[in-house]
């Protein structure tokens, strides 16, 4: 009796997060202009329509590139600072580890007005260049959460091992301990592949003439009678966005077994 509270709770917290998601593809689907029901019947004309806007394509252009570029660098930052932070001992060490978690806790508006108005003072112009970078500032703290669980649940017994055995600190590194961590770095490359992907505030303030996938999709929310179509590509991400996260949650799940730790909870 005294979790059927705890239940409804959940049943209502997940049908007003989903709800809004759910309707996506029914309206997608719909061939109609106006969002409303009743439907009036299935198409795929809307999709279809993706196919015909050069617009669209390069707005996914800068977006894949972005994505992929804030991936490799904020999983390369959260692989160093995450050795760091569970192998060494260092001055001030939890104050810098806080410092570099901050953008988890800060709102998204201030950091792209500051990172606006710091590239402005020195001369750069808004472009790719600027939204990876803003990217990669919020994504480094995602990396580096996912890598210190990998890094932690690594037996330090192993890389002593070999250092004892003859082997350098680089070639243990490379033969130890990067194997075992790889899950984690999957699953790193996928999360903040998927962060950058949907980003909007800062890509926004940042994008100049290089408009990312959000900010298009918001431009064309002006014009109703492209509702539809935004419809459809927005459920395309929300697919993408989903798979993604099961091939993290999958990569992570199989670090836990070949570490042989018990999952106690994760992404999904």
């Amino acid at each position: 009796m005294t979790a059927r509270p705890l239940f409804i709770f959940a049943g209502l917290y997940l049908l007003v997060l989903y709800a809004p998601i759910v309707l996506l593809p029914l309206f997608a689907f719909n061939d109609g202009t106006v969002i409303a029901f009743p439907l009036q019947g299935f198409t795929l004309d809307w999709f279809a329509a993706l196919l015909d806007t050069p617009a669209l394509h390069d707005a996914t252009l800068n977006s894949l590139i972005i994505a992929v570029s804030t991936a490799v660098f904020a999983t390369t930052l959260g692989l160093f600072a995450a050795r760091a932070a569970t192998r060494y001992r260092f001055p001030l060490k939890g104050g810098i580890v806080g410092f570099i978690m901050l953008p988890l806790v800060l709102p998204e508006v201030i950091v792209a007005i500051s990172l606006l108005v710091v590239l402005m003072q020195i001369g750069i112009d808004p472009g790719l260049w600027t939204i990876i970078l803003g990217h990669t500032l919020i994504s480094t703290p995602f990396a580096i959460a996912i890598l210190q669980g990998s890094f932690s649940n690594m037996d330090n017994s192993l890389e002593e091992a070999a250092i004892d055995l003859g082997e350098t600190r680089w070639g243990t590194f490379r033969l130890i301990t990067l194997p075992l961590v790889t899950p984690g770095i999957v699953a790193s490359l996928l999360i903040c592949f998927t962060i950058s992907l949907d980003e909007f505030i800062i890509a926004f303030f940042l994008s100049g003439n290089a408009p990312t996938l959000p900010v298009y999709l918001w431009g064309q929310l002006r014009f109703p009678a492209r509702l539809p179509v935004v419809m459809a590509l927005g459920t395309i991400l929300v697919a993408l966005s989903v798979i993604l996260l099961m091939i993290a949650e999958t990569y992570r799940r199989r670090g836990l077994r070949r570490a042989g730790l018990k999952d106690t909870g994760g992404f999904l």
